[in-house]
């Protein structure tokens, strides 16, 4: 875990498995057709608030300028704002998933980031392997 944050660190799958666990029934469309699944893992918002985000406090919800990358097998990602996993901003909870069905994921494999909320299965990063914290403030004002 990197980017914008005070303490970047790595966690494993199975350092996942230790934290607090909760679960998520999802429902979404995949290149293979309707998938049903319940997801066990962690809210990925409690694995990101321990790297320390540094979101601009001068700003008025500075932190609604950040954004999240996460980085799957096969180069695969996808991006969120940091509002779409944030408690404080939104009811969505997007998970670090350790097992699906109750079959856990293989270690060497690693985690896969669910997205309850979404329909189609596209944001749903597989063998997850970095996850980026970073504000979108260098990108829009060098675009002026």
């Amino acid at each position: 875990m990197g980017g914008e944050v005070g303490k970047p660190y790595t966690l494993t799958l199975a350092d996942l498995r230790k934290l607090p666990q909760t679960s998520a029934a999802v429902k979404f469309t995949s290149a293979k057709g309707d998938q049903e699944h319940t997801y066990q893992g962690v809210p990925l918002h409690e694995v990101l608030k321990t790297a320390e985000p540094r979101f601009d406090q001068s700003k008025k919800n500075g932190q609604l300028r950040g954004v999240v990358a996460a980085t799957g097998g096969g180069d695969y990602r996808a991006v969120f704002a940091w509002a779409e996993l944030d408690p404080g901003f939104s009811k969505s909870q997007i998970l670090l998933a350790v097992s699906e069905d109750g079959v856990p994921f293989d270690d060497a494999a690693g985690p896969r980031l669910v997205v309850p909320q979404d329909t189609k299965g596209r944001r749903y990063v597989s063998e997850l392997n970095q996850l980026w914290v970073g504000v979108v403030d260098p990108v829009v004002d060098g675009a002026k």
